[in-house]
């Protein structure tokens, strides 16, 4: 897998940040979560579109 996969940037949707394919997650919410001591089963709870892969991929996430 790689995070391309799961991540999409379009200018149309959360002005532009990357978030999760056919979400409006942001990967930098998913950052500041897991920051702030959220654990990714806790996502996945509070954000029932969200895989754990999903997180995995925010993670590894880079922009071009």
């Amino acid at each position: 897998m790689t995070y391309l996969s799961r991540i999409t940037a379009n200018h149309q949707v959360m002005l532009g940040k990357p978030v999760i394919k056919g979400t409006r997650i942001t990967v930098e919410l998913i950052l500041r979560k897991l920051s702030e001591g959220a654990t990714p089963a806790d996502l996945v709870t509070m954000y029932p579109h969200l895989e754990e892969v999903d997180i995995l991929a925010a993670i590894m996430y880079k922009p071009s």
